[in-house]
């Protein structure tokens, strides 16, 4: 089969790519499908990939509808509908092109028939669909699952394709048991359920010497407490308890701890960031926003400063803080226990419903920080020993949950189902 994977970006670290990565090695490696990739922003390979700006969420044009879509009450002018329609319309010509270019079988729109960063692009996917495109669609936040997305007038478009009620030919996939539920609740269509996964079949051994200078390049010395954030700067990430922790921390050891935060921030805007910077100088913790400097590859930026991809960065951490508010799955979780990091998590819904009940080990903290949760933060940090055993115990539960083969199961079945 050939399949192509839609959104609107594949490209640096953001969870999405790296699951669409994830989703195409297994079809490619150990399923012998061929994987092509359409998006507004991509560092996929050429001769495989076909490049549409206008599909980017960041794109002016898109900005500009979603500021009136989701800023206003009503469409009180024609000109709006307008817009979307005809931005869609376009979309569906580079959609087309694409199919044609590299004769797809089905699509695998990654995340655009969930959360309306895009609504032209969703809509135009919708329309592939109506008119028999095959469809796996890969749904990983839903728009009832933020609040940025409950007011406004785009009820209708919301309604038709975010996601739309599907099942002929249209195979819905969410990543936790209760998107599944909400799913059915919603729009009456049945889903499979696919968790994040990672390739706990072959432990990180291979590491090789690249990032060992990464203290000595981030100027972090050898006697401060590294605490890794490996998230975007958004504001459901909690990054503020992260940051309060480490200010805990700092009291209860007498050691400096320097928090690193492996994204950049701009997602959705600056106004978290701002407010961050801001409590960091308060408590007086040092704080390294490094997304400049990790990404896909390594080599050196434009100014020749060394970029670093993220896995060279976690053997570097005393400490991982996953302090989300709200989360999908959890990617940057299972990172962790890849690579056999102690871990702190705020008891997220999904962690509580979906992960927590397989036995993980972690400090995990209801929203607040207490004097339970950093004395457990510290202990991880003091006893290495039994940082240790918590992780060999994650890693066999990821093993069996969370690996590679688990993925191999269930998507090779709805690929051969879809395809007949």
């Amino acid at each position: 089969m050939r399949i192509g994977f839609v959104s609107t970006r594949f490209h640096g670290t953001d969870g999405v790519s790296l699951e669409a990565a994830k989703w195409a090695h297994v079809l490619e490696k150990d399923l012998g499908h061929r994987c092509f990739w359409f998006a507004g922003k991509l560092d996929t390979a050429p001769d495989i990939s076909y490049l549409c700006p206008e599909a980017f969420f960041e794109h002016p044009d898109n900005l500009a509808i979603q500021r009136a879509l989701f800023g206003d009450s009503s469409r009180r002018e024609q000109s709006l509908s307008d817009a979307v329609e005809g931005f869609s319309a376009e979309l569906i010509v580079e959609l087309r092109n694409f199919i044609d270019r590299y004769q797809i079988d089905f699509l695998l729109p990654q995340n655009i028939l969930a959360i309306p960063m895009h609504v032209p692009l969703g809509l135009a996917v919708t329309t592939l669909a109506e008119e028999g495109m095959p469809i796996l669609a890969h749904h990983h936040d839903f728009s009832w699952e933020r609040v940025r997305f409950e007011t406004g007038c785009a009820g209708d478009y919301l309604q038709r394709a975010f996601p739309p009620a599907f099942s002929e030919r249209f195979r819905h996939i969410v990543i936790n048991a209760q998107a599944g539920k909400d799913l059915m609740k919603r729009r009456g269509v049945p889903s499979s359920v696919i968790p994040n996964v990672f390739d706990f079949e072959n432990p990180p051994h291979s590491l090789d010497a690249y990032g060992d200078d990464f203290r000595d390049q981030l100027e972090i010395s050898p006697d401060e407490i590294v605490v890794l954030q490996p998230t975007r700067v958004v504001p459901r990430k909690g990054i503020e308890l992260a940051i309060e922790l480490c200010s805990r921390i700092e009291e209860s050891l007498g050691r400096k701890v320097c928090l690193v935060v492996s994204h950049t921030a701009g997602d959705e805007g600056f106004e978290y960031f701002d407010s961050l910077v801001k409590l960091a100088a308060r408590l007086e913790v040092r704080v390294l926003w490094i997304g400049e400097r990790v990404s896909e590859s390594r080599g050196n930026d434009a100014s020749g400063q060394k970029r670093y991809r993220l896995w060279d960065v976690y053997p570097h951490a005393d400490l991982v803080t996953y302090p989300s508010l709200y989360e999908g799955f959890g990617n940057a979780l299972l990172e962790t226990f890849y690579f056999s990091r102690p871990v702190v998590v705020n008891r997220y819904s999904v962690y509580v419903e979906d992960i927590e009940p397989h036995g993980f080990q972690a400090v995990t903290m209801d929203g607040c920080l207490t004097d339970e949760v950093v004395d457990g933060a510290v202990r991880l940090i003091e006893d290495q020993q039994l940082a240790a055993r918590w992780a060999i115990n994650n890693y066999r539960i990821c093993e069996e949950h969370y690996s590679y083969r688990t993925l191999r199961q269930s998507l090779g079945g709805l690929v051969d189902e879809l395809s007949g």
